[in-house]
């Protein structure tokens, strides 16, 4: 028998309330890893969710320090025994995997892995994702250790489980991306009509007030003034239309929780490790986080798309009343002026004017091979 702290139905059920907490799929999926881990004792555990193009568009680890993952590298590929999990959809359980035939060796970073075990994660007949362990924590006096059947009967309950958190979880996005989706279409159709019909007639006060300069300038002041009016009121209506297309994320989860997820979903997509890190940042008025959230958009964007950095770390801390963002990557950097004389700056035009329009300031300090860091103030409110 393993040495597991609970072992059994409790230790299942345990593992399964603690996935039913979560509808946010990559906290699901972080769940699923932690929670088969722990219920076989093993010392590593992942989850992939595989793609279209023979690797994986998600993958999770337990075990396994930040260090230790950006040292061994961009994420696995389907091959060896983790693509015959996707391919037969069946368990795979060994007492060496470096002894299987299909085993192709991983980077030099890499943990040593000995005792496998794993199976795929199956919605009805759709393989949706791959589960595995290695090295249980199990010694015994003459030095052997391995799965068992116990957990081999454990790891597919709680992977029948799984698939179902999984699948509520992207049903769960699905939904509100439609939600916000169908939302701002509606938006967007309100602005047209209303800023539409405020422009038509501000053309139409704009002609009559142009026929009537020469012969009845008290009437042509008079026009003026009220093109003047429905400028304002065009004006009112576009300020309207941005407060309520602000990101649903923001304001449902906050900056913080919005910039860190978008962090985790960019640092499994692209190679370069991406991180984030806060210190104790107070809540701010809208606009000033919408800024700071774009801003890092951007800042990462241009990081991830075009300075083949092979990290990127994103920071957001407290500045008195107000808030500092940082963006630094060591990538390939640039000389700003030389990109402002090429006219390629928009990036950089469009993050200094979110900052200067709530009173913040912006800062690009970049050479070329010496990485780029981009920094925003805001005042608090």
């Amino acid at each position: 028998m393993s040495h597991r702290p609970s072992s059994g139905i409790a230790a299942v059920s345990t593992a399964l309330l603690a996935m039913s907490r979560h509808l946010e799929v990559r906290d699901v999926l972080k769940t699923i890893v932690a929670s088969a881990r722990e219920l076989l004792d093993a010392e590593y555990a992942a989850l992939g969710v595989p793609d279209d193009h023979g690797g994986f568009a998600q993958f999770v680890v337990d075990g396994v320090s930040d260090a230790q993952w950006k040292a061994i590298g961009p994420l696995p590929r389907q091959h060896g025994v983790l693509a015959a999990m996707l391919r037969d959809a069946r368990t795979e359980r060994l007492a060496d995997v470096r002894e299987d035939p299909r085993f192709g060796g991983w980077p030099a970073a890499h943990p040593e892995m000995k005792d496998f075990i794993g199976l795929p994660v199956k919605d009805g007949d759709e393989i949706i994702g791959a589960l595995f362990l290695a090295n249980k924590r199990c010694p015994r006096t003459d030095g052997g250790c391995g799965f068992t059947g116990e957990d081999e009967e454990l790891l597919s309950i709680l992977a029948q489980h799984a698939a179902i958190a999984l699948t509520n979880a992207r049903l769960y996005e699905r939904s509100r991306e439609l939600t916000i989706a169908e939302e701002r279409s509606r938006l967007a159709h309100e602005l047209h009509d209303a800023v539409s019909q405020k422009l038509f007639s501000l053309r139409l006060t704009a002609q009559a007030a142009a026929a009537l300069v020469d012969r009845h300038p008290g009437r042509a002041k008079e026009e003026l003034q009220q093109v003047a009016e429905l400028a304002a009121e065009a004006a009112d209506e576009l300020r309207a239309a941005v407060v309520e297309l602000r990101p649903a994320a923001l304001d449902e989860d906050g900056l913080v929780n919005t910039l860190r997820s978008q962090v985790q979903v960019l640092d499994r997509a692209h190679s370069a490790r991406v991180t984030f890190d806060t210190l104790g940042l107070k809540a701010l008025p809208a606009a000033q986080e919408e800024a700071l959230l774009r801003v890092a958009q951007e800042a990462l964007h241009n990081a991830l798309r075009h300075s083949g950095a092979e990290r990127v770390d994103v920071s957001l801390t407290r500045r008195g009343p107000g808030a500092a963002l940082s963006v630094t990557d060591n990538g390939k950097g640039f000389d700003p002026r030389t990109v402002r004389r090429a006219g390629r700056h928009l990036g950089l035009v469009s993050m200094r004017d979110r900052a200067s329009g709530v009173g913040g300031r912006l800062r690009v300090n970049s050479a070329p091979g010496r990485g780029t860091t981009i920094e925003m103030e805001v005042p608090g409110g």
